[in-house]
């Protein structure tokens, strides 16, 4: 059938099973959500409009990370196309898929510095995973199908399509066709799974590091099985967390800059460690001179360009997670590593004093309340640190953060995508005063919405990672850091139609939780801690992650 390019483009959307739009409309892409319109009316599509075009690319990104599926924005040309940059190079750099759609100035007024007419394509080129410039109305359906396959097929990420005002117009020749299939995996080697096999059968001290390609895969019980029949603890990066249960006798948590002691000196002391789908970032290595040093170090990722980037390794398989971990979990013996695990128990935490109102004390009552299956979103800092860290993950794609580029701002957006996916399960935000005042205005998206969020904002009037940094590498020179405290978040909430709250103790925190759920919509719940409330351990910048500081020196 005859249909326009915005029509196509919607046609094509509906193809892929998307049954929601992210978005904030604009001169440029006008036609399209002119198509729009009849797709929302009798709700085939649901279109979310957000306050701010990142806002917009957040949540579709929170959108795709928890429930495994692609997310969608549209953004007109110009200042819209160029606000979705940062969420676009969140998604890309933690593997997450989005397909971002923009319309752009008609092509008779492409370089000419037509009114909002940005090169989108060309700013965004190093952050996505394809990008696509259209230039006539018979390429639109082939880049949105293309496009998905592209952003969910190996290690996904990020789409652009870019499209001119006059090809949502143009008419064109429609025909439905169905998903294109995943892209095919790599084909690897059984050898290298049988040599890896051989070293973890012969390995005293072998640890597991399981990366957020065994939660794009779905291999978190491969994993859990393999963890238990070699007897092989697991530490996980951020974007693995729940993948492998942090209740489990085998796993020790976090790895790296402000990872937990035992998980750094297990990797430290380990003769064998075996990478799942994870990338060595700095933040997860330290200093790569003294990285495992007398370790053999395996790595499986579906992503080759991973191999030895960071860290020299003995052994590369490039491969799916799940599929290396099916083809591997045979060849593995099982057997019992009593004198690694008595090695282990010595870097076990000393327990805490449960009653002060610190920030571990306040991510553990808050899990208390609401339990494994609340999706926990978080911004960037501190409170991420403690929020990973703190809260006992059981379940894949339960934790919503930004890794790679660490992007202050994403939690309330990502939080909106969640809620937005999962109707019915409880979403909640950890963030903290700098991050949550950069997109704070989302607020209003979840007030028309309805989204129960509970946004719990570590208040400690200050940057304060930044802080941290601040105090202990360069002398106490609080440079541009801390926050005066002018922002009454009772109010703000109340701004917004929401409720607020301010709590200081553990009794008052479980009281405004107890509110705050009675009123079926998004609250801020403000948690007074103290200012120089640090995140310990911390592998200081350029050295071992051996070498952790656990209080100020």
């Amino acid at each position: 059938m005859q249909l326009n390019g915005a029509q196509i483009i919607m046609e094509c959307l509906l193809e892929q099973g998307v049954d929601t739009i992210f978005g904030y409309p604009g001169g440029q892409i006008m036609p399209l959500y002119n198509a729009l319109y009849d797709y929302t009316a009798d709700g085939r599509v649901k279109h979310i409009l957000t306050a701010h075009e990142q806002g917009a690319t957040h949540a579709a990104d929170g959108y795709a990370r928890s429930t495994g599926g692609v997310g969608v924005v549209f953004a007109t040309s110009g200042p819209g196309a160029t606000n979705t940059v940062t969420g676009i190079a969140t998604a890309t750099l933690d593997s997450s898929p989005i397909v971002v759609i923009t319309g752009q100035v008609p092509t008779a007024a492409i370089g000419r510095d037509a009114f909002q007419e940005v090169d989108i394509v060309g700013v965004t080129f190093p952050i996505t995973k394809h990008s696509y410039a259209l230039r006539k109305v018979e390429d639109v359906a082939e880049a949105v199908r293309e496009g998905f396959q592209i952003a969910r097929s190996g290690r996904p990420g990020a789409v652009l399509i870019d499209v001119p005002r006059n090809l949502f117009i143009d008419m064109f020749e429609y025909e439905q066709k169905e998903p294109r299939p995943l892209l095919p995996t790599p084909d690897f080697k059984k050898d290298k799974i049988k040599e890896l096999a051989e070293l973890i059968n012969s390995a005293k001290r072998p640890v597991i590091i399981a990366g957020g390609g065994v939660s794009i895969s779905g291999a978190s019980a491969e994993l859990t099985e393999l963890a238990h029949k070699a007897d092989i603890p697991v530490v996980t990066t951020l974007m693995c967390t729940g993948c492998f249960s942090r209740t489990d006798p085998l796993s020790l948590g976090t790895l790296g800059m402000h990872g937990e002691r035992k998980s750094n000196m297990a990797v430290h002391e380990a003769d064998l460690v075996i990478n799942i789908g994870g990338r060595f970032s700095d933040r997860l290595t330290g200093n790569t001179g003294g990285f495992a040093k007398g370790a053999a170090v395996a790595h499986i990722d579906i992503d080759r360009a991973e191999f030895d980037k960071n860290v020299n390794t003995f052994l590369r398989i490039c491969a799916d997670s799940r599929e290396a971990l099916a083809a591997l979990l045979p060849l593995v013996k099982k057997q019992k590593r009593a004198e690694w695990h008595k090695k282990l128990d010595e870097w076990r935490r000393e327990p805490v004093d449960a009653d002060a109102f610190t920030p571990e004390n306040i991510v553990k009552a808050v899990h208390g309340v609401f339990g494994d299956d609340a999706i926990v979103a978080t911004d960037v800092g501190q409170h991420q640190m403690w929020t990973a860290k703190y809260w006992p993950f059981t379940k894949p794609r339960k934790l919503i953060t930004s890794g790679g580029t660490g992007t202050m701002g994403f939690g309330l957006g990502a939080a909106i995508g969640s809620a937005i996916a999962n109707p019915g399960q409880q979403v909640l935000l950890f963030t903290g005063d700098g991050s949550f005042r950069m997109n704070m205005n989302e607020l209003a998206t979840a007030s028309i919405h309805g989204l129960p969020i509970i946004i719990f904002v570590m208040h400690n009037g200050t940057l304060g990672m930044v802080r941290q940094w601040q105090k202990l590498f360069f002398s106490k020179r609080y440079s541009a850091t801390d926050l005066p405290d002018v922002v009454d978040y009772e109010k703000l909430a109340g701004a917004f139609g929401l409720s607020g709250y301010r709590v200081g103790n553990k009794k008052d925190l479980l009281e405004a939780i107890a509110a705050a759920r009675k009123t079926g919509k998004a609250a801020v719940i403000c948690c007074d801690i103290f200012i120089d409330e640090n995140v310990w351990p911390m592998v200081p910048p350029g050295d071992t992650i051996d070498n952790q500081l656990t209080e100020e020196q």
